[in-house]
Parts: structure tokens; C-alpha cells; sequence
């Protein structure tokens, strides 16, 4: 695989990834939605569903990692020359980026209809609004779930422990089902296992955090919504913003290190 290839390909299946992602997401929780109030089981599934659809498209390309955490796991494992890394992860930040910026194109209107509700923000003028408050106090706003993660309890060994661990399972499903024939990724049906195992990690482990499994799942998109013209947003969460960067990466590594000691 080129450089090109991998950073071309890292960047349409991540911003694909997070388009349907965060785009569920955004169905769920925007008041005027059709799929408002849909609950945990639809962002669960459109969250596996993201996966599937964003590794097809992306697999011919750069073999689908989509998320730094793998990445770092198959370079640990010797699936993924080191020298390719970087690439790796600009392709995705840049995917993440793109596929939130295109959540809030969807569904520009049902976000301001959703931010001037008052039944949401507080009222009656902005300085009173309960976003307002969050937005001085740096917290999470009303619309930041449905770009980033955030924990239900904030405790800081928890939540990172958290992300730790559902990471693993997940880096650690993905090695063990080794590569296609031409070494690229995971085969078609490796693809859909994954997406099936993203499922039951949000089931089983996304209740404390959300279930950021990805750096730049969480990153890319809090970027963009620290930076996007939207009335009453409220803050960005950055006092936590370091857990679902972090968390994933050791994840990641320490799946990479199981993997060597015991199936390689």
C-alpha cells in the first residue's frame, strides 16, 4: 500500500465512519428528529453499522484500520510497518473531522431548532440558559454526546480503566481474525465480525462512557463542535477529553502485547 493509498483511504472510511456514527447519534438526540428518543439499541447497531460500511469502502485502499488504537495494535503485533503509522493516524484525525463537520450539514436545522428550545437550554435570555453555565464551567453542552463520549459517573481511573479495557477486547478481536489473502486488512467476513463485536462492546461496555474505543472518533469530532456556530452549544468537555484519546491507546497497545505472547 502506498502512502497515498493509506492516507486517501483512511480518510473516506473514517469520515464515513463518523458520518453514520455520529449521525445516529444525532437522529437519537436532536428533539425534532424522526428517530428522536430511538434509545441506546439504535445507536448501538447504527454504531456497528458505521463500522461495516466505513471498513468496505476503505479496505481496498489501506486495509480499514479507521481508529489509531488498531493501528497501534497491529504495528505492536507486526501486521503494520511502524514508517506507516503517521499516515495511519493523519488519515483518520482528517476522516474524523470531515465525517462530524458532515453530521452537522444533515442536520444543521435540527440543531438550531433543537439548541433555541427552551425546554433544552434554560431560558429566557442566553446568559440564563443552563448551556450558558456549562459553557463558563467548560462541561459538556447539550449537543456535545452526539460528537464525542462522556462518562454517565465521572471518575477518572474508571472511565479510563473503562476505555482500557472494551478497546482490548476490541484490538484483540480484530488481530486474532487475522488478515485476507493479500495481507490488507481483515477479510469480508473478518469486517462484519468486527462490526458485530463493536455491537457488543457498546452493549456490554458502552454504559460508563459511551464507549469512545477510538481516538479520533472522540477528538475529531470535539474539535468540531468546540469550533462550530451553534447557539447555546454550551462547552466542550476538554477536562475529559483526554480519557477516550488515551484510554484507546493503551487498549490498543495492550491487545498488540497479548496478541505476541500468546498467538503469535
Amino acid at each position: 500500500m502506498s502512502s497515498s493509498d493509506i492516507f486517501i483511504g483512511e480518510t473516506i472510511g473514517t469520515a464515513v465512519l463518523i458520518l453514520l456514527g455520529c449521525g445516529v447519534v444525532a437522529g437519537v438526540v436532536l428533539k425534532q428528529s424522526k428517530s428522536f428518543g430511538a434509545g441506546w439499541l439504535a445507536i448501538t447497531f447504527g454504531w456497528g453499522f458505521a463500522v461495516l460500511t466505513g471498513a468496505y469502502i476503505s479496505a481496498p485502499l489501506s486495509g480499514a484500520h479507521l481508529n489509531p488504537a488498531v493501528t497501534l495494535g497491529l504495528a505492536i503485533s507486526g501486521g503494520t510497518e511502524w514508517g506507516d503509522v503517521p499516515i495511519y493516524f493523519l488519515g483518520q484525525i482528517t476522516g474524523a473531522i470531515i465525517g462530524a463537520v458532515l453530521v452537522w450539514l444533515a442536520y444543521v436545522g435540527h440543531f438550531h431548532a433543537h439548541l433555541t428550545d427552551r425546554s433544552i437550554v434554560g431560558g429566557p435570555g442566553a446568559q440564563d440558559t443552563k448551556a450558558a453555565d456549562a459553557a463558563q464551567a467548560g462541561d459538556a453542552g447539550p449537543v456535545l454526546g452526539i460528537f464525542s463520549t462522556g462518562p454517565e459517573i465521572r471518575n477518572t481511573v474508571q472511565n479510563l480503566v473503562t476505555e482500557i479495557i472494551a478497546t482490548a477486547v476490541l484490538v484483540l478481536a480484530i488481530l486474532t481474525q487475522g488478515l485476507n489473502g493479500e495481507g490488507k486488512g481483515l477479510g469480508v467476513i473478518g469486517v462484519l465480525i468486527t462490526a458485530l463485536v463493536v455491537v457488543g462492546i457498546g452493549l456490554s461496555l458502552g454504559g460508563p462512557t459511551g464507549y469512545a474505543i477510538n481516538p479520533v472518533r472522540d477528538l475529531g469530532p470535539r474539535i468540531v463542535h468546540a469550533l462550530l456556530p451553534l447557539p447555546n452549544k454550551g462547552g466542550s468537555d476538554w477536562g475529559y477529553a483526554w480519557i477516550p484519546v488515551v484510554g484507546p491507546l493503551l487498549g490498543g497497545a495492550l491487545a498488540g502485547g497479548i496478541y505476541e505472547i500468546a498467538f503469535a
